[in-house]
């Protein structure tokens, strides 16, 4: 380039300003990158454009809020299922209908009540139409005096059957689904014990005739103190292996754990 300012002494000012100007783009050029890799730097927060704020800030178009729609269903109940559909008033289970129960009526006679079917039950009447009121016939009774196959008791098996007097218990009665009846469909009775450990009396009996002597019967019904001793006292002598005999005979010795033979 001097070669040529040197060959062209009038072009020297021009070849200057060249000279001057790449010089000058050269920086600005550098200039330019290193603000560029500032701006770009992850310690320099960048704002979204305007275009992007005005789509990501909610509108709100009207001060009134839209009505919740209601997401409940209708309850179902559990008695629906219990109730045949579409049969006779008079056959659907107590917990299918409401009854008015008096005790203005003979007892162990007939007698006649008036039931509405539940809500969600459908039932006919004798001629085969729809109906929702209608009269019950069934005998004048609390539930507690219903026969003993017309409820189911809870077992107790704490208490001695082999006992004298038989011991009683205090059992909880529920009354079948399809039995009607005046009162609460749940009450308490006193019954007798009569559960069983799964001790059979023709085994007992077997056992004290054969094998009494040395305690076999007491060992089985689980009296092993009583079966210890009749071990080695040889039976009683025969005294007690034939007393034995006669009281299992005769059930009044039973299983140690109170329970009733088999």
């Amino acid at each position: 380039m001097a070669a040529a300012c040197q060959a062209r002494l009038p072009r020297q000012g021009r070849c200057a300003m060249k000279a001057y100007a790449i010089m000058l783009l050269v920086f600005l050029d550098l200039c330019l990158n290193s603000v560029n890799g500032y701006l770009s730097s992850p310690h320099v927060s960048q704002e979204p454009p305007s275009s992007q704020v005005a789509q990501q800030s909610p509108v709100i178009t009207s001060p009134v809020t839209p009505s919740s729609v209601p997401t409940t269903t209708p309850a179902v109940t559990s008695y629906v299922f219990k109730c045949p559909s579409r049969g006779l008033c008079s056959k659907l289970p107590p917990d299918c209908v409401n009854c008015t129960y008096h005790t203005n009526c003979t007892y162990g006679k007939p007698a006649s009540f008036s039931c509405t079917a539940r809500s969600g039950v459908h039932c006919l009447g004798e001629s085969g139409q729809p109906q929702t009121n209608f009269n019950l016939n069934l005998t004048c009774q609390f539930c507690w005096q219903l026969d003993p196959s017309h409820y189911r008791c809870s077992n107790s098996n704490n208490c001695m059957t082999v006992s004298c007097p038989r011991k009683r218990y205090i059992a909880t009665c529920t009354v079948l689904e399809h039995v009607h009846c005046i009162g609460n469909r749940e009450f308490s009775k006193r019954l007798f014990c009569n559960w069983t450990g799964g001790y059979k009396w023709s085994t007992a009996l077997a056992l004290s005739i054969t094998l009494g002597g040395f305690g076999a019967d007491r060992f089985y019904l689980g009296q092993w103190r009583e079966g210890l001793g009749k071990l080695f006292s040889f039976g009683g002598l025969g005294i007690w292996t034939l007393i034995d005999v006669l009281l299992i005979g005769v059930g009044y010795v039973g299983p140690a754990d109170g329970s009733l033979y088999i």
